[in-house]
């Protein structure tokens, strides 16, 4: 847009006097420079050279938005978290105070409104001042915000060495600085100037720009601006550091009161304003702002997810270095997933699960949407900084994959050994197969040697259970964690109840051990790393000895709440730039039948019994629901994958940021309660009932749909008890939820040897 009118002298006028100078005047540098410099006799060659010198300057300017928050929001468009590289919210002119333009003005440049760019007056002034023996500068406010507008530029590519600040210009800095001045004020209005300046303007390391600088000083909008207010402000853009009222609060207030005196001398105030103003103290609310994940107002660790996911993502830039600084300079608005209604129950749940937790358990809830793959709520009982109202402090986070995360290569993040959460995979397999849910197997078959005749179409399979063969490779005889269930018994008991050797049973009878590969690459589980498929083709596998994120868990098992989709978990619904336009974002991506839809029914058919009479039948989450619970081999990390048809909810308790087998969650006091052995139905379970009983009806609640009837012929009605021991001597079938009386002696990476999971 055209300069402002009627400038007393207009930019032509304004170039030839400066250029007249420079040829007539034995000070021209210092006119130029508008500081004070060594006189030297300028030949008229050399004032020659000076306009030729000055017609070869750049006389363009790219004014780039300077570095601006970014805003994560949640689904309903609460905040949480900002994150910058320099705290700057940019505000239009008219929703900044009177106050404050007139006090700039002021101070700085009295005659903005009248010259064109470069005030002649104001160097002729400055100059005689500083033969005098009083130094005085002589910019304009558009100058200033040519300055500001090229460091700001400078310091966005990294070069922050090449930054020249005031008291190091040269003659040619400034000559560049007139030169862009006068070309700036052709292309824009002098209120765009002025919008432009008080937006890009250092006040403090906290404060970038009027905005930023208005909240930290005094907690206020800068539309809000009072007289004294805005008068220090304005009196803090010439010395950031010496006129800080924090630290040097008697400069401040000298430095305020002139810039007061100015507004009364050039009208802008009365002398009862001034008064006033004056007589105020200086009275600083500060409100120091709180940059990164780790100061969100919530979900800080879902916050990071999020950060990692653009971060990670090259369609914000083709270079690591490009998205970050999109993300900590650009002023996005990155809205997400989070739903606080969950988030704020699923925090609280987390938090008093382990109690003050001297001993650093981990407990997490991540909570992802059936069908579309959002995620609602992701929590943990850890914070990220100290101080922030829990004695357990870390960066790692518990239910992602260590690539989105802050984990390395020596633990923290990257998933837990899921242990029977494996289970209903396998079964998910045998019902692929065609076969019935409620078939009996042997589950007394306790020993698979090296030989054993596996059927198997692709991957051989590999490991054996044989304590005979120990010595050559073989792990120790497979067992449950009692007597009782070495029997027969309908394979939809053995997987509601957690029997071991159930599982093998299962697998042993497929007519393709790949069809349990397959169904595991269906629902895209991987380990932690969040790189490799999981390799089912060795025994151990099928009670998952590798480590794996919540994240991928809750998402494998939402394939069966939705009767056979996947979708991938999504986070960012919509990025905007700092103009409102759309540049990212994701949507639901999905597929359709990965698994047959009657195999997921039927596993939904069997996972509800864990909570009607089978290692979790004490739970109550109130709502139709299925489950499966998982402990390791340590019982250091426990598991309770749980699902309605609206929410899934991946529940987890136990070590997490050591080696699984650093310590053993057995004969150990945990929230004031002792126990022998900790498995998934006894803290991971309660935490994930308690969850879902506040929040489930908050989405779909319907019953799951009831897979074929010849997949279940047979199967016990669902509402009847759990089973009581038999009175007659046969072989009893205990309570599911009972601990076990002996932890399994299993070997490591077998998974865990618990009869109830």
């Amino acid at each position: 847009m055209a300069s402002g009118k009627n400038p007393v002298f207009d930019t032509a006028t304004t170039l030839g006097k400066i250029l007249a100078f420079l040829g007539v005047s034995a000070i021209c540098g210092v006119l130029v420079a508008g500081l004070m410099v060594p006189a030297a006799a300028v030949t008229g060659s050399a004032a020659n050279g000076s306009v030729q010198f000055f017609e070869s300057l750049p006389g363009e300017l790219t004014v780039d938005s300077p570095g601006q928050v970014t805003r994560v929001l949640a689904a309903d468009g609460s905040e949480i978290a900002t994150l910058f590289a320099e705290n700057r919210t940019h505000v239009p002119l008219d929703a900044m105070s009177q106050n404050m333009k007139d006090a700039i003005i002021a101070i700085e440049d009295s005659r903005f409104y009248e010259h064109g760019g470069v005030d002649t007056t104001g160097i002729l002034r400055a100059v005689a001042a500083n033969l005098s023996g009083n130094r005085q500068g002589a910019s304009t406010l558009t100058q200033q915000y040519v300055t500001n507008v090229i460091n700001e530029a400078l310091i966005a590519q990294g070069k922050d060495s090449d930054v020249v600040l005031n008291g190091q210009k040269g003659v040619g800095d400034k000559l560049r600085e007139m030169k862009l001045a006068i070309a700036l004020e052709k292309q824009y209005s002098k209120d765009e100037i002025l919008e432009g300046y008080l937006n890009i303007v250092f006040f403090n390391r906290n404060a970038y720009g009027i905005q930023a600088a208005s909240q930290y000083f005094f907690s206020v909008d800068a539309k809000d601006l009072s007289i004294p207010q805005a008068a220090l402000l304005a009196g803090l853009v010439n010395s950031p550091t010496l006129y800080n009222p924090e630290i040097n609060p008697d400069n401040a207030l000298a430095r305020r009161n002139l810039v007061i005196d100015a507004m009364l001398m050039h009208g802008k105030i009365n002398q009862q304003q001034h008064d006033e103003a004056i007589a105020t103290p200086i009275e600083l609310k500060l409100s120091p702002p709180k940059q990164g994940c780790a100061y969100a107002q919530q979900a800080q660790y879902f916050c990071d997810y999020v950060l990692h996911t653009i971060l990670n993502d090259p369609a914000y830039g083709p270079t690591a270095d490009e998205r970050e600084k999109k993300v900590f300079r650009g002023g996005l608005t990155i809205k997400t997933t989070l739903d606080p209604r969950l988030q704020g129950p699923a925090q609280a749940r987390v938090d008093a699960t382990a109690g003050e937790n001297p001993d650093k358990w981990g407990g997490s809830l991540l909570t992802i949407e059936p069908g579309t793959g959002k995620v609602l709520a992701m929590a943990q009982n850890s914070r990220m900084l100290p101080g922030q109202g829990s004695n357990f402090t870390t960066t790692y986070n518990f239910n992602v994959d260590r690539k989105d995360s802050n984990g390395n290569e020596l633990g923290g993040a990257g998933g837990f050994q899921p242990g029977s959460t494996m289970k209903p995979f396998t079964f998910a397999a045998w019902l692929t197969e065609g076969k019935s849910a409620t078939q009996t197997i042997d589950a007394s078959r306790r020993v698979y040697p090296l030989n054993y005749a596996w059927r198997t179409t692709c991957n051989r399979v590999t490991g054996a259970f044989n304590s005979g063969e120990e010595g050559l490779g073989a792990a120790p005889t497979l067992q449950n964690n009692d007597e009782g269930y070495y029997r027969a018994m309908p394979i939809n008991y053995g997987l509601y109840n957690s029997i071991n050797t159930a599982t093998y049973a299962t697998a042993a009878g497929l007519n393709d051990f790949c069809d349990i590969q397959r169904i595991v690459d269906a629902v895209q589980l991987h380990n932690g790393e969040g790189k490799d498929k999981l390799d089912m083709s060795t025994l151990s596998s099928l009670l998952g000895p590798y480590n794996v994120s919540p994240m991928s868990m809750a998402s494998a098992f939402a394939v069966f709440a939705s009767n056979g989709t996947y979708c991938s978990p999504m986070a960012v619904t919509e990025v905007t730039d700092i103009k409102g336009q759309k540049i990212g974002g994701q949507a639901p991506s999905c597929q359709q039948n990965v698994i047959k839809p009657d195999v997921a029914k039927g596993v939904n058919f069997t996972l509800q019994d864990v909570l009607v009479r089978g290692s979790g039948y004490q739970l109550k989450p109130g709502v139709p629901a299925a489950a499966k619970t998982g402990t390791n081999n340590f019982n250091s990390q426990t598991w309770l994958l749980g699902y309605t048809t609206g929410l899934v909810t991946a529940s987890f308790f136990g070590e997490a940021l050591q080696d699984p087998g650093a310590r053993l969650g057995r004969n150990v006091n945990i929230n004031g309660k002792f126990y022998k052995v900790v498995d998934g139905a006894l803290i991971a379970g309660p935490q994930w009932a308690d969850y879902m009983a506040q929040v489930a009806r908050l989405y779909r609640v319907d019953p799951f749909e009831a897979p074929p009837q010849s997949m279940t012929q047979g199967a016990q009605p669902q509402n009847t008890a759990p089973a009581s021991p038999s009175p007659s001597g046969q072989t009893p079938t205990p309570q599911p939820s009972q601990a076990p009386s002996q932890p399994a002696a299993t070997s490591p990476g077998r998974g865990n040897g618990n009869g109830n999971g």
